[in-house]
């Protein structure tokens, strides 16, 4: 699945890829004029008009057995999508973990177990305000579409322009990070100076002892 989909963005696939993010986006833009049943619907009787027609061509050619009864679509029936057991429960513990964890973390939030983490949250509860108000989530699940099959092939095409630009920019940080030390290196006020101890002085030598005379 996760092989299938990355095929997708990548654009691996061009027919494939351009069908489904057309059919993505237009889908989604429908949602805007019309209700998801009805676009689902619609799409569906779209199919089957396109479907419907050909089968029965097929069939009329088999009745005039100019036509050996090959189904016109039996590559998509023989495309086995059902999951076996194993890749189910790995599936729900998967979906299962990803909701205990997005529990846990806005408990974590809401009731203050980090302040810096919590002030962030409120942040960002403060902008998707503004946002809401300017925009509809549609537009934000339009805009996503967008742009998960743009950016890949975007940085599959223009790679090495865009790590020259992350080194520059990276580079430019750096430049500006070392400048602010410095600047605060300068600024900052030297620590004053302990005297220096001063010297023990030598231990001066024992007297040697003359030798007694026998």
């Amino acid at each position: 699945m996760a092989t299938k989909l990355m095929d997708l963005v990548y654009w691996r696939n061009v027919r494939r890829t351009a069908v489904v993010f057309t059919g993505l986006v237009i889908s989604l833009a429908s949602v805007f004029q019309l209700s998801v049943i009805t676009v689902l619907s619609h799409v569906c009787l779209g199919a089957m008009c396109v479907t419907f027609p050909l089968r029965l061509y097929y069939k009329l050619l088999e009745l005039l057995r100019w036509n050996p009864g090959v189904h016109p679509f039996q590559s998509y029936l023989d495309n086995d999508a059902s999951l076996t057991d194993k890749e189910t429960v790995m599936l729900v513990e998967e979906v299962v973990l990803l909701i205990a964890f997005a529990f846990t973390e806005i408990k974590r939030l809401l009731f203050i177990d980090s302040m810096i983490d919590s002030i962030k949250f409120v942040v960002l509860l403060y902008l998707l305000t503004y946002v809401g108000v300017q925009i509809n989530g549609l537009t934000l699940v339009i805009t996503a579409v967008i742009t998960i099959f743009s950016i890949p092939l975007l940085y599959k095409k223009q790679q090495v322009r865009l790590r020259r630009m992350v080194r520059a920019v990276k580079a430019f940080v750096k430049r500006i990070k070392n400048m602010c030390f410095s600047l605060y290196d300068s600024v900052r006020p030297s620590p004053a100076s302990e005297p220096a101890p001063k010297p023990t002085p030598a231990a001066a030598p024992a007297p040697k002892q003359k030798a007694k005379s026998k």
